[in-house]
């Protein structure tokens, strides 16, 4: 865990690049799928119109959609895998855009909650929240014995859900207030101790 009393970090989220099934808006969870043509050539646009500041520290999740996108933007930076930033299981969802979802009665019912309800066999949106916050944590751990500098630049290469569930976690504020595009994210600072991460300053990448 993080041993300091008290510090500060600066660090950037972004989403990884898009997939078939992003663009076709499809519900993309615990499965495997590579990066589109079309994802791969907007990374590389962004990252050429200097979108994407070099970090001293790379974090990502464990899903090739995200290493791809760690690869493209920082090919010579070596990262670590946080495995409690995969992206929410969506269950009975997963693969589904909402054209094939019209009419069921468990979509209806999880729109109607507000996105509050479990996915159907799938993961609640508290669990979510839970493991990607302890990932958070796990995350400091490894800062704690890089030594890491409060000067230093931390980026991390995530999921879309991943985004939201964390932002929203450490702000109390609403969770899909926190949603972006793919290869969009956020810069922010945090204050963190051993228990308490709060926001200091929050703004997206576009």
């Amino acid at each position: 865990m993080w041993n300091r009393a008290e510090t500060e970090i600066n660090m950037t989220l972004i989403r990884h690049g898009a997939t078939k099934a992003n663009l076709e808006h499809r519900y993309l969870g615990k499965t495997e799928e590579a990066l589109s043509e079309e994802g791969k050539e907007e990374l590389q646009m962004r990252k050429d119109n200097g979108m994407y500041a070099t970090p001293n520290h790379l974090f990502v999740s464990p899903m090739l959609r995200c290493r791809e996108t760690a690869t493209i933007l920082f090919p010579n930076l070596p990262f670590q895998c946080i495995p409690e930033w995969t992206e929410m299981d969506f269950g009975l969802f997963e693969g589904k855009n909402y054209k094939d979802l019209n009419g069921n009665p468990e979509y209806q019912a999880w729109i109607d909650s507000g996105g509050m309800l479990p996915f159907p066999k799938g993961e609640s949106r508290e669990a979510f929240q839970k493991r990607v916050v302890f990932g958070f944590f796990r995350m400091l751990s490894c800062l704690e014995k890089e030594k890491a500098s409060e000067k230093d630049k931390i980026t991390a290469v995530v999921h879309g859900g991943t985004i939201m569930a964390l932002l929203s976690a450490l702000s109390g504020g609403e969770y899909f207030d926190y949603q972006v595009k793919c290869s969009d994210g956020y810069r922010c600072r945090l204050r963190c101790s051993d228990k308490i991460i709060s926001i200091l300053e929050l703004e997206k990448l576009c």
